[in-house]
């Protein structure tokens, strides 16, 4: 991967917030946020507890020109809201496709914040996606609807270890076709 592609990863603008790549100084927060059971419960990997450096390493290979997955913050600061209220991501994929994956501070759940979010990126576009996968444990029914209000469709059901609850977790996977 070239080291210009680290200048090119956008900043996604929407009314509540923009999407950013990260910067160091998010580590802070994503730390703090990430320290929830309740949130690391619902991810692949996000450990719990947080071992210290975790959310550094993480944040650096966020920013790394080799990077093969483009992060951004939910920033709020536009309208006076926190830093970091959430992350989304997407990670390159062959054959012109891409996977999202978000979560959302637990004190930002239940406001809409991951459906704009995904709306936003889907509507950007920023890898010139053919399609998008998604995942998501079949016991978080908020982050289905997510998808499903953002126009994914139900594919099958599948499986993915969680870091979190040392364990194999049942999923639901969605698609969405882009163009």
């Amino acid at each position: 991967m070239s080291l210009d592609h680290a200048v090119v990863q956008p900043t996604v603008l929407t009314e509540r917030f923009d999407l950013r790549p990260l910067r160091r100084s998010d580590a802070g927060l994503i730390a703090y946020y990430t320290a929830d059971k309740r949130l690391a419960d619902m991810t692949t990997s996000i450990p719990h507890p947080l071992p210290p450096g975790a959310t550094e390493a993480y944040v650096s290979r966020a920013m790394s020109p080799e990077r093969s997955e483009d992060i951004w913050a939910m920033d709020g600061t536009k309208v006076d809201g926190a830093e970091v209220m959430g992350v989304i991501s997407l990670e390159r994929m062959d054959r012109n496709q891409s996977e999202v994956g978000y979560w959302v501070a637990p004190a930002f759940w239940n406001t809409g914040l991951a459906s704009e979010a995904v709306r936003a990126l889907i509507e950007a576009n920023p890898m010139n996606s053919e399609t998008m996968f998604a995942s998501v444990f079949q016991e978080n029914l908020a982050s289905a609807r997510v998808l499903t209000n953002c126009g994914f469709e139900y594919i099958g059901d599948a499986e993915a270890f969680c870091v979190a609850r040392n364990t194999k977790v049942a999923t639901w996977t969605y698609l969405r076709r882009l163009g």
